[in-house]
């Protein structure tokens, strides 16, 4: 699976969030995935890739747990 670009994702559950860039755990070496809900405080967030792009399980549909919408 390719990396995500940045732009506007949309969860699962239906909220926006802005996919701003990936970065590499100092220890691990994982890569996370850098990220603002476009709600509230709006405060920076991360997740590990993997997370980001699996998919989910909701009313016996599955779909990948961020959709790309459009770039930021």
């Amino acid at each position: 699976m390719s990396d995500p670009q940045p732009g506007i994702y949309q969860h699962f559950k239906g909220n926006e969030y802005e996919l701003i860039g990936l970065a590499t755990h100092s220890e691990t070496e994982e890569t996370l995935v850098v990220y603002r809900p476009q709600y509230g405080e709006r405060a920076l967030w991360v997740r590990p890739l993997a997370m980001w792009q699996e998919t989910v399980e909701r009313d016996g549909e599955v779909k990948p747990r961020f959709s790309y919408l459009r770039p930021a």
